[in-house]
């Protein structure tokens, strides 16, 4: 509990010294956790979909979750011959819309790409697909970031998993 306030309270406070919070992709830019996340977004260039007026609620993979893929995946995903299967896969980490912690019920959310992924919470745990919510309520200007342990695919690209 303390972790998740000193998380929370950090990430509050970067945005209010910023003078004005920072878009999902400004956030997530900053945070080194994110590199690989940020390289895939701009070769799929979302960037500026990314810092559109939203909202959206990214469930954010680490590098961690990212290097978990078998190897040359990320490779694979992040040639220009496959910019449509990677914006597809990006996509299928964002849901419409500002939904905080608080808000998340076990039920399917319609994604970004147009698939449904699966949203389970029980107790404190919160998974969406196979990927288990390890930081939430990561506040931006346009939504709000919730930090997963791996990477999703949605049900066309599962075979690269």
């Amino acid at each position: 509990m303390t972790t998740r306030i000193l998380a929370l309270t950090a990430a509050t406070t970067l945005g209010a010294f910023a003078g004005e919070k920072k878009d999902i992709v400004e956030i997530a830019s900053s945070n080194d956790d994110f590199s690989t996340l940020v390289a895939a977004v701009k070769a799929a260039d979302l960037v500026e979909t990314l810092q559109g007026e939203g909202p959206f609620t990214v469930f954010a993979p680490t590098n961690e979750a990212f290097a978990k893929l078998p190897d040359g995946t990320v490779d694979m995903l992040l040639k220009p011959e496959n910019k449509d299967k990677l914006a597809s896969v990006l996509t299928y980490h964002v849901v419409p819309g500002k939904v905080m912690a608080a808000d998340v019920s076990t039920g399917e959310v319609k994604t970004v790409n147009g698939d449904t992924a699966m949203i389970k919470v029980d107790g404190d745990t919160v998974t969406i697909d196979s990927a288990k919510v390890i930081k939430t309520d990561i506040v931006a200007s346009n939504g709000v970031i919730h930090v997963i342990d791996s990477v999703i695919m949605p049900a066309e690209d599962e075979e690269a998993e």
